[in-house]
């Protein structure tokens, strides 16, 4: 029988005055991984033993002081106060020991500053809620902010923007982890999009259908993901929809938060790693189905986005779920 994949231990910050949504949101992600398929250990930890207020007018109490960062995989820092004051010490130590140590470093929204304060983001990119985009770039002249982006990651450290991209950010992790077809079943059963690039915009004008012409428009969409391995073009998908070209491209940006490119360049490379997991296809079957045309073009598109090669990324979830893996 294969052995699961060891446990992944990430560490959650939470602080005085935390909002309870921002503390879920890891716990609700990593929390929905089933046990065999290699489950994450999430412990959250504060400064001092003293209940914790929250933005909810309830309290809760942490099990971990900040110690618990040592020896975690993942330490998450899920937000922090809407006056972006400065972080405690203790935190800031934490923080930088952890990164030491060579866990990943997450800050969720406002959980930016905390880590810019602590050096951990100077000469990186970095995102956080659109609002506070530039409260972040003032203070931290070091960072480069993008305010645009649902999330940034710079290997190391990773960073999204407002609340519901923390769950972005967090499948966008388990994907990395444990695959994407563990991580869209995730995303299925809390009812969120299995996976939204980190590149698309946090606000998007018009995300829900609100007319006949864009059930039409959504209609097209499901059609080019089944169709992956076809090559579409602009003209051809906008007479699908009934819209002129330039329509369809106005449209496919409000209604996506990202252009038409970049958005079939997500679903072919999540069609690519589905089937790098599920079987035993050759590279080259596989970028054909996944519509890259040839085995170059999937290798280059693999390393510029996910930053590996097709093959070292199979061996690495093969190893994760053979028998006396890791």
């Amino acid at each position: 029988m294969a052995k699961s994949p060891s446990p992944v231990r990430i560490a959650v910050i939470a602080f005085d005055g935390i909002t309870p949504f921002h503390l879920s949101v890891p716990g609700v992600v990593f929390g929905a991984v089933p046990e065999e398929a290699g489950g994450f250990e999430v412990l959250v930890c504060a400064e001092g033993g003293a209940p914790l207020a929250t933005s909810a007018g309830f309290s809760i109490a942490a099990d971990h002081g900040l110690d618990a960062v040592d020896g975690a995989d993942i330490v998450i820092m899920p937000t922090w106060h809407d006056d972006c004051r400065p972080a405690p010490p203790a935190l800031l130590d934490a923080l930088r020991r952890a990164a030491g140590q060579g866990a990943r470093v997450v800050g969720l929204c406002l959980g930016a500053f905390p880590m810019a304060q602590a050096g951990l983001l100077d000469g990186k990119t970095a995102t956080t809620h659109w609002a506070y985009a530039d409260a972040l770039h003032a203070r931290y002249p070091k960072v480069k902010v993008d305010p645009e982006k649902l999330y940034v990651d710079e290997g190391q450290v990773l960073t999204s923007g407002g609340v519901a991209a923390g769950l972005d950010c967090c499948l966008y992790l388990l994907r990395a982890l444990r695959g994407a077809d563990l991580a869209n079943r995730v995303a299925r059963r809390l009812l969120v999009a299995p996976h939204r690039q980190g590149g698309q915009a946090q606000f998007i004008e018009r995300p829900l259908p609100v007319s006949p012409s864009d059930g039409r428009f959504a209609e097209v969409l499901e059609w080019v993901t089944r169709n992956l391995s076809l090559a579409h073009s602009l003209d051809a998908l906008a007479e699908r929809a009934a819209m002129s070209r330039r329509h369809f491209t106005r449209h496919f940006r409000q209604a996506t938060g990202t252009s038409f490119k970049q958005w079939l360049l997500a679903q072919r490379l999540a069609q690519a790693q589905r089937m790098l997991e599920r079987s035993d296809a050759a590279v080259e079957v596989i970028a054909d189905e996944a519509g890259f045309g040839s085995a170059l073009s999937l290798r280059q598109h693999f390393r510029a986005v996910l930053h590996t090669s097709p093959s070292a990324y199979r061996r690495q979830f093969r190893a994760q779920h053979a028998p006396g893996g890791d």
